[in-house]
């Protein structure tokens, strides 16, 4: 009896072993870095839902062909943010923020020239702060993977300020 109960012991032993030999835990994340993928992935979600919309209902042609471009590369900030997040075990949301969900009813409810003010004076407003929140990240986040996410989409955002920026001088 007493040896059964060892060689069930045993293997019970060996078969846990493997099994956590096997599992890599996800690295500790910050606070700070979880804050931030969260926030970006939000922000992109909705950069691609109001590219979506500004495709749709602008007037101007400037402005459909930045919410085009908005689209494209929100998409594929997104995809190197969702691989990152996976990678440290941090869930994303399936969604945009609340706020960032009645901001996109507001531009819904819109069109031609009202659509185009409403959309590109948000755009500048809301790519001055993601600005921020990447630069914030670069100097001070604990994650090199987030921290590089952060530095590598900072030049694609400057693009878009620029461009809404232009676009708004020239209204």
């Amino acid at each position: 009896m007493l040896r059964w109960l060892i060689v069930l012991v045993a293997a019970v032993v060996a078969a846990l072993s493997g099994v956590t030999a096997g599992y890599a835990a996800p690295p500790d994340v910050s606070d700070q870095d979880k804050a931030f993928l969260v926030g970006a992935h939000q922000d992109n979600l909705a950069e691609i839902q109001g590219g979506q919309l500004a495709e749709r209902q602008a007037g101007k042609q400037s402005v459909k062909d930045a919410g085009r471009k908005f689209v494209e590369d929100h998409t594929s900030l997104d995809d190197q943010l969702k691989r990152v997040a996976e990678k440290l075990g941090v869930d994303l949301p399936g969604k945009p923020s609340e706020e960032q969900q009645a901001e996109l009813r507001q531009f819904a409810a819109k069109s031609g020239t009202a659509f185009d003010r409403a959309w590109i004076d948000a755009q500048v407003r809301d790519h001055r702060k993601t600005l921020v929140s990447l630069d914030k990240e670069v100097s001070s986040g604990s994650s090199p993977e987030v921290k590089n996410l952060a530095r590598d989409a900072k030049p694609v955002v400057q693009e878009h300020l620029n461009l809404v920026e232009s676009i708004q001088s020239g209204e």
